[in-house]
């Protein structure tokens, strides 16, 4: 009887211990650092998935890069409506946006490792001929290496990048609202062909 009622306390003991353990190991900061923002940029850049820009300032100051020009007969002009086609964030595709700014130039995809450390980005949309360094008048070739003046995600600003896709258009700089209901002011950037008329 005795062993008994030891063994008894010994096992309240033990899942009383056992317990404690676990909450105070739960403060959701067990010192293992995040790294599914980084992964989820990495991986799903590759794919021109919407959640590729997870790292990304969606929101802008609207600061657009030095010497970039404006567009002279845009598609969309400044004020107007369209909705977002194609997503390079969660929630973003099929927004309604209103076109805050519109610039012909040539846009880029490009792949780098971020300047901070991390896993190198695949494929990201979009990076205009301005905000490279020590970008001239003739646009960069694919397969190119550059220097990234960009600051639209984390350690892109100074990254050595490589040139994926290269093409000559009107890129807009559009406000949004996430389908979760997030405000997103001066996005920069999105593709003519990535808009449809909005009326």
């Amino acid at each position: 009887m005795l062993i008994r009622k030891k063994f008894a306390i010994w096992f309240v003991s033990l899942s009383a211990a056992l317990t404690l353990a676990a909450c105070g190991g739960n403060d959701g900061n067990s010192g293992v650092e995040d790294t599914s923002k980084e992964e989820g940029t990495a991986n799903n850049e590759s794919s021109g998935h919407s959640e590729g820009h997870t790292g990304m300032d969606h929101s802008g100051s609207g600061d657009v890069p030095e010497g970039i020009k404006e567009a002279e007969n845009p598609k969309y002009e400044v004020g107007s409506k369209a909705f977002i086609t194609e997503g390079h964030m969660e929630g973003m595709e099929g927004a309604k946006a209103t076109i805050s700014g519109a610039y012909d130039t040539t846009v880029y995809t490009v792949s780098y490792k971020p300047a901070t450390g991390g896993k190198k980005v695949e494929n990201h949309k979009w990076v205009v001929h301005e905000e490279i360094a020590d970008a001239g008048e003739e646009p960069f070739k694919e397969g190119e290496e550059v220097i990234l003046n960009a600051s639209h995600m984390n350690g892109m600003e100074g990254a050595a990048a490589e040139i994926d896709s290269v093409q000559e258009t009107t890129v807009y700089m559009v406000d949004f609202t996430t389908a979760d209901g997030q405000k997103v002011k001066n996005h920069m950037w999105v593709t003519e062909i990535e808009l449809s008329p909005a009326e």
